[in-house]
């Protein structure tokens, strides 16, 4: 299990990378795909489509890896049954009993 736990946080790492080099490898609406290669146009690259239908496919491939591996992660973590769970209260120490009254000293109190 502690395997599976560690596959899925790489998982969510390299998926994490990776929505935040496609993002910023994106153009804005008004910048031209070949101003990045050069005077050419980005269709050798990337096939006729262009770069936008490549990198919006990569970015939402790795959005939803990312979302499906938090998801993950917070299912084990909720789910686990060893180490520190804040919803069981912290295990007490045996208490040392309270010392008894101090014995009589032989004096008789009047009714």
């Amino acid at each position: 299990m502690e395997a599976f736990k560690t596959i899925i946080f790489l998982v969510n790492i390299f998926s994490a990378l990776a929505v935040i080099v496609l993002v910023l490898l994106q153009h804005g609406k008004g910048a031209d795909a070949g101003a990045a290669f050069g005077s050419g146009s980005a269709q050798g690259v990337f096939g006729a489509a262009g770069s936008a239908n490549f990198l919006s496919r990569g970015t939402a491939l790795a959005a939803v890896l990312f979302f499906a591996s938090c998801l993950g992660l917070g299912y084990f973590s909720a789910n686990q049954s060893s180490g520190l769970n804040f919803d069981q209260p912290a295990p007490t120490t045996q208490s040392v009993p309270a010392p008894a009254a101090a014995p009589a000293t032989g004096q008789v109190v009047p009714d």
